[in-house]
């Protein structure tokens, strides 16, 4: 199962009208956050910061793919919901991240994709990627043979480095890409857009 045409699929418009307002990184979180036991309709709005609307749009979607059941618990990952999720934490493994020199907003969020660096230029494209969805900017990393920021040909500061070294394992060939934003939320969805884009 390949997960991109999924999540494209999720968000394309199902019928005439508007597109919805909700993008790729909106449904890894919130099938991450239904893995979780169950979340009500209301609680997945707020964690994703979107109406109510939205996430009945949201919801369809995603039980018309198989990926969710809709239970008294509220919005549950399905067995497929469940695969394709092992899919996606394969590939990405995300965390909160520290303010540090290398960041530029108020919250960080860190996002890594295994095995993408051959397609990072010069880490524009994953900030570009992470403004497009309202975070602030973003950081790309890249490990070859150590950790480096692309367009800059210098490391990390070393409070980066070591968070990223001790909770994200990056190896050889690994992007991490550090979204920043007024609210956390806006740094963990510019984050996700990007390495989205990257995987």
């Amino acid at each position: 199962m390949n997960f991109k045409p999924i999540l494209r699929r999720i968000v394309e418009r199902s019928a005439p009208g508007r597109s919805p307002s909700f993008n790729e990184a909106h449904v890894v979180k919130a099938l991450e956050l239904a893995s979780k036991g169950g979340i009500g309709r209301a609680s997945l709005g707020a964690c994703l910061g979107i109406g109510e609307g939205v996430v009945r749009t949201l919801i369809r979607h995603l039980f018309e793919e198989d990926l969710i059941e809709v239970s008294p618990k509220g919005v549950l990952t399905s067995k497929k919901g469940e695969r394709f999720l092992t899919e996606i934490r394969s590939i990405i493994r995300m965390t909160g991240a520290p303010n540090t020199r290398d960041t530029v907003g108020a919250h960080n969020y860190a996002v890594l994709v295994r095995g993408a660096s051959n397609k990072v230029r010069l880490g524009v494209e994953q900030r570009d990627a992470a403004i497009l969805v309202g975070a602030r900017g973003a950081t790309t990393i890249v490990y070859k043979t150590g950790l480096w920021i692309p367009g800059m040909d210098r490391k990390p500061d070393v409070e980066l480095s070591e968070f990223i070294e001790t909770n994200l394992y990056p190896e050889e060939e690994d992007v991490v890409i550090i979204g920043t934003g007024d609210t956390v939320l806006d740094a963990e969805i510019g984050a996700l857009s990007a390495a989205i884009d990257l995987a």
